[in-house]
């Protein structure tokens, strides 16, 4: 019964759920994302190695070409390096953070190390990310107050228990 009371006094005004709705609509980034990356890579062992093929591709090699008789990867290297569409944050940091410093159709000319070796990286392009619109208002207002009504009363309840008193 005192809960009942707490719910019909406590429901969620329009103001409340479009202020809760836009919150959340906000917090996904709907309709924009980040960016995701075509790429290629060569791995080896040393540094040396990696400067080497660095030379070797500036002179005209091709990226593709030096991958497959090169990288030690084995993932990605008997396909020319390819690394196909994904996401920076997928890779290790240095190698992801590498790639997002990258224009379209560049290399790196220093090779990026990281815990499985040297690096060679090549963008191929980049695009947005996009995500779904998301539902209207009025497709969730429902839930939405929900879910305020159940953030209210879970605070209700912390409040009662942190004043009641065990003998």
């Amino acid at each position: 019964m005192l809960f009942e009371d707490f719910q019909k006094k406590n429901k969620p005004s329009d103001a409340e759920v479009k202020a809760e709705y836009n919150r959340v609509v906000a917090q996904m980034g709907a309709g924009s994302g980040g960016k995701e990356y075509k790429s290629r890579h060569i791995l080896v062992e040393t540094e040396d190695q990696a400067k080497a093929l660095i030379v070797q591709i500036n002179k005209g090699a091709k990226f593709a070409d030096v991958a497959k008789k090169n990288s030690k990867d084995p993932g990605s290297g008997a396909n020319g390096g390819d690394l196909g569409w994904a996401d920076p944050a997928g890779f290790v940091p240095e190698f992801g953070n590498s790639l997002k410093s990258l224009k379209k159709g560049q290399m790196t000319q220093t090779p990026v190390k990281s815990q499985f070796g040297y690096h060679i990286i090549l963008l191929e392009d980049s695009r947005d990310l996009k995500r779904p619109p998301p539902p209207k208002l009025e497709e969730v207002k429902e839930q939405v107050s929900q879910k305020i009504l159940q953030d209210k009363s879970e605070a209700w309840r912390k409040n009662i228990r942190d004043k009641a008193t065990i003998k």
